[in-house]
C-alpha cells in the first residue's frame, strides 16, 4: 500500500501541473471530463492479479517505476529521421513525438476533400462542439483505471473526420514515437476518429521508439466512431524497444450495417498490453478482430478483447495467433456478451499459440456470456509447437533447418497478416514481421515439451 500511495502522489503532482500548464487553453467541458476521470484512477488505482481482467499481468514492475509527465523536451525530427518507418502510398503520415503533434515533420496533402486529418490539441477549438460530442462518451473509464489516466491527461493525438460518402483509398498512417530521457517518462495520446455515413478508411497506428534504451511508459486510447454503413480498418503495429510498457486501448461504436476491422501486431515492449473493445450497436454490423503477437527473452504480451452484441443480426469473427520464445509471457484474454436483443448473432472466436522454447509461456482464456436465445457462437484455443512432420517433409527436400522453421513461422504468422485487405498496409506488416521473426531463436533446434494442449469448446442454440 506504501508503493500504491507513492505512485497516486505522483501522478497527483503531474495532474496537478498539468492543469496549471493548460488551464488558459482547455474549455470547461475538457476540464470537467479530465477530472472526473483522474478521481475515477485515485479511487481504484492500479489492478492487481485480483482482478478478473488482469488475473494473468502482475504489474508490480510499472508501479514501482517513477514514470513522469513527457512535456517538451524531446528532440527535433527530420525527414529524413523517419525514413525507418515510411509507408508508401499512404495519403498521410501524421507524426506524434512523445505524444505531442509534430507537425514540421508531418504530410497531409494527400487526403481527399472532405477527410480532416490533424493533431486533437489543433482541433479542440476549431472543432469544439463535434469533438465534445464524441471524446470520451464511449470509453468507459469505470471499467479500466488506465483509461481513466489517459483521459485525465488528453491533451493531444490524432484527429482523423471522413466525412459522409468519402472514400480514402489510401492508409493514414499515425506514427508515434517515444524518445529516450533521463528519467522514466510517460505519455498519453488520445485519438479520436469519427467515419460519417458510408465513408470508407484505413488508419494505422504506429509505435515506435527512438533513442537509448531507458524506461518508457506509453498509455493510449483510441476512439473510433463508425457511422450507418461505414466501412473502416484499424491496424495498430506495437514495436517499441524492450524497457518499454505499452498499454492501448480501441473502443469502437458501430452503427447500423458499419463493417470494421481490427488488426493487432504486438512486438516490441517489456511490458504490453492490448485492449479492444467494439460495442455493436446497429442492426447488421460486422466486426473482424485479428492480431499476431510474437514475443522473446522476458517479454510480457497482454491481450483483452471484449465484443458486445447489442443489436440482431450483427456478425464478429477473432482470430489471434502467438509465437512465443525464449522466457516470453502471452495473455489472450477473449470475451464476447451477446445481449438479450441481439438475437441472430454470429459469432466465433479463435486462439493459436506456437511455443518455441521450454519457458515460454501462455494463458488463454475465451469467454463466452450469452442473455440471447437464438445465436450462433463458438470459441477454442490451441497450443502447441512446430510440426514436427512439417518440419522433417521440408528438411527431406534438401531445406536446411533454419530456412524450414523461418519457413514454417512465416505461415503460421501469415495467416493473420493476409486478412488485412489494404496492400500497402499489408506490406508495410509482413515487412515489418518478417525482420522481427529473424531476431527469434530459429536457427538452431529447440529442446520443447512433450505436451500440445488443444482446448475447442462451441456453444450454439437456435429457437
Amino acid at each position: 500500500m506504501a508503493v500504491e500511495a507513492a505512485q497516486l502522489e505522483s501522478y497527483l503532482e503531474d495532474f496537478t501541473d498539468f492543469v496549471k500548464e493548460t488551464a488558459n487553453e482547455t474549455p470547461q467541458w475538457l476540464r470537467d471530463l479530465r477530472d472526473a476521470a483522474f478521481a475515477r484512477f485515485c479511487e481504484v488505482g492500479f489492478p492487481t492479479v485480483r482482478d478478473e481482467d488482469w488475473r494473468f499481468t502482475n504489474l508490480s514492475t510499472l508501479r514501482r517505476t517513477p514514470f513522469r509527465l513527457a512535456r517538451s523536451n524531446a528532440p527535433r525530427f527530420s525527414v529524413s529521421d523517419l525514413a525507418a518507418w515510411h509507408m508508401k502510398g499512404a495519403a498521410a503520415r501524421l507524426v506524434f513525438v512523445d505524444g505531442r503533434f509534430a507537425a514540421q515533420v508531418s504530410a497531409c496533402d494527400g487526403v481527399p476533400q472532405g477527410v480532416t486529418v490533424n493533431g486533437l490539441h489543433n482541433e479542440i477549438e476549431r472543432r469544439a462542439s463535434t469533438i465534445a460530442e464524441h471524446l470520451g462518451r464511449y470509453l468507459n473509464t469505470e471499467r479500466d483505471p488506465f483509461c481513466a489516466l489517459n483521459t485525465a491527461f488528453a491533451e493531444d493525438g490524432a484527429y482523423v473526420h471522413i466525412d459522409r460518402g468519402v472514400v480514402v483509398e489510401q492508409p493514414i498512417h499515425l506514427l508515434f514515437i517515444s524518445t529516450s530521457g533521463t528519467t522514466p517518462a510517460v505519455t498519453y495520446p488520445r485519438n479520436l476518429i469519427v467515419v460519417e455515413d458510408e465513408g470508407q478508411a484505413s488508419i494505422v497506428e504506429d509505435y515506435v521508439s527512438f533513442g537509448a534504451e531507458t524506461p518508457a511508459f506509453s498509455n493510449a486510447v483510441t476512439e473510433l466512431v463508425a457511422r450507418g454503413s461505414a466501412t473502416v480498418a484499424h491496424i495498430m503495429i506495437e514495436r517499441e524497444h524492450m524497457q518499454s510498457y505499452n498499454f492501448s486501448t480501441l473502443r469502437i461504436e458501430q452503427a447500423r450495417s458499419a463493417n470494421v476491422a481490427s488488426h493487432s501486431l504486438l512486438l516490441g515492449g517489456a511490458l504490453v498490453r492490448n485492449n479492444v473493445h467494439p460495442v455493436l450497436a446497429g442492426e447488421g454490423g460486422e466486426c473482424l478482430i485479428n492480431g499476431l503477437f510474437i514475443g522473446s527473452r522476458h517479454q510480457h504480451l497482454d491481450n483483452y478483447m471484449l465484443v458486445e452484441h447489442v443489436r440482431p443480426h450483427c456478425a464478429s469473427r477473432q482470430f489471434y495467433n502467438g509465437v512465443l520464445d525464449e522466457q516470453a509471457h502471452g495473455v489472450f484474454h477473449g470475451r464476447i456478451i451477446v445481449h438479450k436483443d441481439a438475437q441472430k448473432t454470429d459469432a466465433k472466436q479463435t486462439n493459436r499459440n506456437l511455443l518455441l522454447a521450454d519457458d515460454a509461456q501462455i494463458d488463454t482464456k475465451p469467454q463466452l456470456e450469452i442473455y440471447a436465445d437464438d445465436v450462433k457462437c463458438t470459441h477454442g484455443a490451441t497450443i502447441g509447437q512446430i510440426e514436427e512432420n512439417a518440419l522433417f517433409y521440408l528438411r527431406s527436400r534438401g531445406i536446411s533447418e533454419a530456412e524450414a522453421r523461418r519457413l514454417l513461422l512465416e505461415a503460421f504468422t501469415g495467416e493473420c497478416l493476409d486478412r488485412i485487405k489494404e496492400e500497402p498496409v499489408r506490406d508495410y506488416v509482413h515487412a515489418v514481421v518478417e525482420q522481427r521473426l529473424l531476431t527469434l531463436a530459429i536457427a538452431a533446434p529447440v529442446a520443447l515439451k512433450s505436451v500440445r494442449e488443444e482446448r475447442e469448446s462451441s456453444w450454439e442454440e437456435v429457437e
